[in-house]
């Protein structure tokens, strides 16, 4: 049989392992791995010596903007971000304009997303006013839920507890996993109105708003609510080591939660609202370097399960203001994730084997991906990543493919770095350079999303059954 595209001379990356070895891809897949002599006949042949090859990043946590802030991002400039950043997966959030709410506003979305260069899920927002849309949703192609438990761009309400248990109850059915933006509200909202009472409008400000304890107090919750309905949740952005002790604790009850972290809350601490003033305005906030410290250890542990970039763009003009309140929340991150972790790699923090799972495993398996992404085996989808781990760059906010280019680690310098990306065997960045011919050649993974047999927990007290129940 002859493959499409055969590399050689390059070490492989797994979750558990690195060896040398060539791979064969043809039709979108991994034809085969093995040693050079092998390899089949095929059409290309690429030299990767003294490269390594990874499975794709899968980023569980972006956002597009469009429809409704297009502006800020578009769904062809956001993957192609992703593209040259190693990403080959996105989970895309549920904010922008309409929400994506229902099934008309996820159409728009669809509709949008026939520019992408890489592949990419739709989150279904999970709020108080379209419960009764969620199956719908399911129906209509989304691949999973996303809960604004805190208060963040877009200003969607923040469903209140009895709300968010109900539609964990109606998810728990499907076995879908429900994403969380962990944050207190109501103690934000009494904090800021305080802060900006007493006139505080310096940078700081905003994370004197968001102590640990809303994050702390909303992981706690939510983690509960799970328990009871047996729905399966992934808390986004830790951000503090407070919020560590619920997530193991819940992990520890089996409780079916994994969680993210992502770069800037790893290599950024408070001195960043001095060296970047409004620019760093992210929710939630970036904190100080004690809370790094213990967030690295729960990477290393295992208790954060994935690293994502919370990639949210934003205008220039936009990002940076004077009053920190008018400043919106967020900045680029997709294209820049895998280079900044890669110089962690160097440094020790993590091995490439421990970046594989958190990057590419990890999410595979929550979102019902694996073994089709994820992993490198025969048969799964040929989304790789090849990096030259010897690259010196620098991030260059004007290098970016994203529209909101801001970031706040412009200048720094990184070693290690993507320089080919293909998606399902198709090459959509090389040699450095985005190929263009490639936009529109993502697709919808909810097309080969297998989510394991549902788990549904105390359903004769969900909302749906008491309503049913005819007591006498």
């Amino acid at each position: 049989m002859k493959a499409d595209i055969v590399i050689n001379g390059a070490t492989l990356v797994t979750d558990s392992a690195q060896f040398q070895a060539s791979i064969a891809i043809k039709d979108g897949a991994i034809l085969s791995i093995g040693a050079a002599e092998s390899m089949p006949e095929a059409a290309e042949v690429v030299d990767a010596r003294g490269k390594y090859i990874l499975p794709g990043a899968i980023d569980a946590h972006v956002h597009f903007r469009d429809p409704g802030y297009t502006h800020k991002e578009t769904w062809e400039t956001g993957t192609a971000s992703a593209a040259m950043g190693g990403v080959t997966t996105v989970f895309e959030m549920p904010n922008t304009n309409p929400p994506t709410g229902t099934v008309e506003a996820l159409n728009l979305k669809l509709k949008s997303a026939e520019q992408a260069y890489v592949d990419f899920g739709i989150y279904g927002l999970l709020g108080e006013d379209n419960l009764t849309e969620l199956e719908a949703l399911i129906e209509g192609g989304v691949a999973g839920f996303k809960c604004f438990m805190g208060n963040t761009f877009g200003n969607l309400p923040s469903p209140p507890t009895g709300a968010i248990l109900e539609g964990f109850e109606i998810v728990a059915k499907h076995g879908y996993r429900i994403a969380l933006h962990a944050e207190n509200a109501s103690i934000m909202a009494r904090r800021s109105k305080k802060l900006r009472e007493a006139g505080r409008c310096d940078p700081l400000a905003h994370l004197d708003a968001r102590p640990p304890v809303v994050a702390t107090e909303a992981v706690s919750r939510a983690a509960i609510l799970a328990e009871w309905t047996g729905a399966r949740i992934h808390i986004l952005h830790v951000s503090s080591g407070d919020e560590l002790r619920p997530l193991r604790e819940a992990k520890a009850r089996g409780v079916d939660i994994t969680a993210e972290t992502c770069p800037h809350y790893l290599l950024l601490d408070e001195r960043a609202y001095t060296e970047k003033k409004s620019l760093i305005r992210v929710n939630p906030p970036v904190r100080e370097k004690t809370h790094q410290d213990q967030l690295w250890r729960a990477v290393q542990d295992g208790t954060i399960d994935m690293i994502a970039t919370d990639h949210a763009p934003h205008s220039h003009e936009e990002k940076h203001r004077d009053d920190i309140w008018t400043t919106d929340c967020g900045f680029t991150g997709v294209q820049t994730q895998m280079p900044l972790m890669l110089t962690q790699v160097g440094a020790g923090r993590l091995s490439l084997t421990d970046y594989v799972r958190m990057t590419s495993l990890a999410p595979a398996k929550a979102f019902g991906l694996y073994p089709r992404k994820g992993a490198l085996l025969p048969g799964s989808d040929a989304d790789l990543v090849i990096i030259d781990m010897e690259r010196e760059t620098q991030v260059d906010s004007s290098k970016l493919k994203s529209k909101g280019s801001s970031t706040p680690f412009h200048g720094h310098a990184a070693k290690g770095a993507p320089v080919h990306t293909l998606v399902r065997g198709r090459f959509v960045m090389r040699d450095g350079a985005l190929v263009t011919e490639a936009k529109g050649h993502g697709r919808n993974v909810r097309r080969i999303q297998q989510m394991p047999t549902p788990k549904p927990r105390n359903v004769e007290t969900t909302t749906a059954a008491i309503v049913r129940k005819n007591r006498k």
